[in-house]
């Protein structure tokens, strides 16, 4: 691998949890990330004053506060307090236990960032997925010409990195150890459920040559044996899908409603509003109904092993 740690220590050294600690238990992966978690109470603020059809500066006066703090509060910029968040929801009419949900997010909302070690190399833009995946239970994955984060090895991770034109060469072993950092997948107490669903010819594309997707393709079936995986290939022959229009991501919390994320070159979508978010997990229903089931994806995995040992 092309970076300063060899692959063999690489989880010890990003991701200790994976590791275990004392007497074989893995240690608790924590994900606090006080931006997320802003994100999310202000956008339940927002869809529940709209929802009541108050306006800003009404509810603004309800807390004794500017129009401009409430408009901050409901962006995310600013930490909402939990006793103005509650007096808020009540003031719009929200179930009681709508009310704790989005109180006790809130609450959460002052601690430590556990990607700050990363942050210098994290784009702006993508700080806060990076911030909500890590509060997510589930996510759902759909992926049109390379495998997901969440499944990639180091050396796949820094073959794809190295070629981009956002990472300076400098950059490219923290890149590779941040996206690491992201995986939720095993040896946590709170493995991410991830659902994927990749077009076939990302399992073709020789990320890094023959060795590098034959060890990528050998851990990706390990992965998908875990219960918390579901991983689907969606055949070339398939001529025509909701996928079609590009990549994008679902995530799914305990303890706020869910977000749909499409990434472009420069930058991202975050969609929050009810019907949006409904349209992609539509989307995803139907891929997954038009893509290969999961015993013909193992197999096509395994051809793929074999062609590329080949090739070496």
């Amino acid at each position: 691998m092309n970076n300063d740690i060899d692959t063999a220590d690489f989880y010890e050294v990003v991701c200790p949890q994976r590791s275990g600690g004392d007497g074989g238990e893995s240690v608790r992966d924590e994900r606090s990330d006080p931006s997320a978690l802003r994100f999310l109470v202000g956008h339940d603020l927002r869809a529940a004053r709209e929802q009541a059809r108050i306006k800003q500066s009404d509810a603004a006066k309800h807390i004794g506060c500017t129009p401009a703090k409430l408009s901050y509060m409901e962006s995310g910029k600013t930490q909402q307090a939990p006793d103005e968040v509650a007096v808020l929801l009540r003031f719009y009419g929200v179930q009681v236990e709508d009310i704790e949900r989005t109180v006790t997010l809130a609450g959460r909302a002052d601690h430590g960032t556990w990607w700050a070690p990363f942050g210098e190399v994290l784009p702006d833009w993508f700080k806060t997925f990076v911030g909500l995946e890590g509060l997510a239970t589930r996510q759902f994955e759909y992926a049109d010409k390379v495998l997901p984060g969440q499944v990639q090895t180091p050396d796949y991770a820094t073959a794809l990195l190295g070629d981009s034109l956002h990472i300076p060469k400098m950059d490219l072993a923290q890149s590779v150890r941040a996206r690491m950092a992201r995986q939720r997948l095993v040896d946590t107490d709170n493995p991410l459920r991830l659902g994927a669903v990749v077009e076939e010819a990302a399992l073709d594309r020789p990320v890094g040559g023959p060795r590098v997707m034959r060890e990528q393709l050998q851990h990706l079936l390990m992965l998908i044996e875990r219960d918390n995986v579901e991983f689907q290939v969606i055949p070339t022959r398939v001529a025509v899908h909701d996928g079609l229009p590009g990549s994008f991501i679902i995530l799914e919390f305990a303890e706020a409603r869910g977000i749909a994320y499409v990434e472009y070159h420069t930058g991202a979508l975050y969609l929050q509003d009810r019907p949006q978010v409904d349209l992609y997990s539509l989307a995803a229903d139907q891929i997954r109904q038009k893509a290969s089931s999961f015993a013909e994806t193992h197999a096509a995995i395994e051809r793929r092993i074999s062609q590329f040992k080949d090739m070496e």
